[in-house]
């Protein structure tokens, strides 16, 4: 049967399953089971359940669900169902050929050669405990133990597509060209991840792998290019800014194959553009940091700006910042500087057509089009409206936390810390994470833990104690120690704080998180 599982309340509608008596393997093995378990149950299901190394992450509504109401289901679920997926589980073959660039420093390592790392590498058995770091990429149990090599020092700006890699106990494909900091010892043909196809991602938790081993490879075929949104074109960018890109409401469910739900950084402010021109509070809208966009009009259209004040005007003349503007065609919409707060929207009646549900945002580019929604833009999305006056940027905000799930990971000095000084927001900061810096979080154990789910303000703690709050398109799992979570209500005041501005936390009760999202939602 499962093991005894422990269920931590890490915020307002996030959760965290461990199995603290059971080993990796075995954790593991019942998480796996029951998020599966959780997908199948006849009643409501969180909005998605991640499995880790050791733990089960879920996120949901809690207006739909209350914490210990999904709690009690899931003790429920775990006493009624064995760890067995491996049976339901699939088994994958994947053609690789050995002699990446660090075969020979993982071979020096365990004291083999090249050869022979490459042999025992493929006569292995391995199983998908989990996805994360990227769209697709699975981390896969089973190396032989002394093929074990630690992650590299200094992680590679660019790691080819289809790279075959080691790191820890732990063996990997990378889906696509990122950064990467594991020991690459050879290239597999697969095509790990397909917006195309039903499940996007090749491999799942549960599921076997075996490598076969070849001489030679085709080359990797690149994953289809995202198609262009369906839509009447609304806009051209004719100058790029900083950063934009059209949002929309966060994309639940999308966790298992490594996919982070992204959505609006401020989505206060964007339900507060969308409620001045009577869209639906998560129609998709343009997404500007720090300075914004020129658009040239390619229709009639009625905006409004909301989130940061920004410097705006059509053809050189002043317009207003929340309130509704009519564009003719043919009109030069300049989006300049954002001079208090950091992100700003530029909502359209209708919506813009807003990003697949598998893809993450980019930054628009010079040239390209925007396209209105062809339809009803976003029907499911939270109805959720900002209060009044609650669009005014706040400086130096003290933002309220939950404290866990790993606080015991930290020195009492170090929580201390983080509750009591200032941190100063990084330049370096962006959607996957707003970096801080201040006085070092010490640790009472180490920087790191077996990889979990992480959630929307998850506040990690790298081995340099310096903490970073996870955004919209964080990574899916992540395995740096989390002091607390920045509460729904508050994830704006964090994400609008500007590049040198300073942030306080102060700690509250899981009860009073949920409590403020319910205003929120309320409003």
């Amino acid at each position: 049967m499962t093991p005894p599982l422990r269920v931590r309340h890490v915020s307002d509608g996030a959760i965290l399953v461990e199995f603290p008596e059971a080993s990796e393997e075995e954790a593991n093995r019942s998480a796996v089971a029951l998020a599966r378990a959780l997908a199948r149950s006849p009643v409501e299901a969180p909005d998605d359940a991640v499995p880790g190394a050791r733990t089960l992450f879920c996120t949901f509504d809690p207006e739909r669900i209350s914490h210990r109401e999904l709690a009690q289901r899931i003790e429920a679920l775990a006493a009624a169902e064995a760890p067995a997926e491996t049976a339901s589980g699939k088994e994958h073959v994947l053609r690789v050929a050995y002699g990446g660039p660090d075969l020979a420093s993982v071979a020096r390592l365990a004291g083999l050669t090249p050869d022979e790392v490459a042999r025992r590498h493929a006569s292995a058995l391995y199983r998908v405990a989990f996805l994360g770091f990227a769209p697709g990429f699975a981390y896969l149990t089973g190396l032989p133990a002394e093929l074990a090599a630690p992650r590299l020092a200094t992680p590679r700006p660019r790691v080819p597509a289809g790279s075959l890699a080691v790191a820890g106990g732990y063996s990997g494909i990378y889906p696509a060209e990122s950064p990467g900091g594991w020991n690459l010892i050879g290239r597999a043909a697969a095509l790990l991840f397909d917006r195309d196809r039903d499940p996007p991602a090749l491999l799942a938790p549960g599921d076997r792998v075996r490598f076969d081993a070849a001489g030679e490879l085709p080359e990797n075929r690149p994953s289809p290019a995202r198609a262009l949104p369906a839509g009447i074109p609304v806009f051209r960018v004719v100058a790029a800014g900083i950063w934009s890109a059209p949002v929309g409401p966060p994309f639940p469910g999308r966790g298992a194959s490594g996919i982070p739900p992204s959505g609006a950084m401020d989505e206060l402010a964007l339900a507060d553009g969308n409620a001045l021109l009577e869209n639906p509070a998560g129609a998709a809208a343009l997404e500007f940091a720090v300075a914004g966009p020129e658009l040239e009009a390619l229709e009639d259209a009625t905006v409004a700006i909301s989130g940061a004040p920004c410097d705006a005007s059509v053809g050189g003349r002043p317009i207003a910042w929340r309130n509704a503007t009519r564009l003719r065609k043919g009109d030069r919409l300049a989006l300049g500087a954002v001079p208090r707060g950091v992100r700003s929207y530029l909502c359209v009646t209708g919506g813009l057509a807003p990003p697949g549900p598998l893809d993450i945002p980019s930054r628009t580019a010079a040239g390209e089009v925007l396209f209105r929604s062809p339809g009803a833009a976003a029907e499911a999305a939270r109805a959720c409206r900002a209060p009044a006056g609650d669009v005014e940027m706040i400086s130096d905000p003290v933002v309220r936390i939950v404290l866990g799930p790993q606080e015991d990971w930290f020195a009492d000095e170090g929580v201390a810390a983080l509750l009591n000084s200032p941190f100063r927001v990084s330049s370096t900061s962006d959607r996957r994470g707003i970096r801080l810096e201040g006085p070092v979080i010490a640790f009472r154990a180490g920087p790191e833990i077996p990889p979990e789910g992480t959630a929307l303000g998850a506040i990690q703690v790298p081995g340099d104690g310096q903490p970073i709050v996870l955004g919209p398109d964080r990574p899916v799992t992540g395995g740096y120690p989390k002091i607390g979570t920045v509460i729904s209500r508050d994830f704006r005041l964090v994400a609008q704080a500007r590049p040198g501005a300073f942030v306080r936390f102060r700690a509250v009760s899981a009860e009073e998180a949920v409590a403020a999202r319910r205003r929120m939602t309320a409003s």
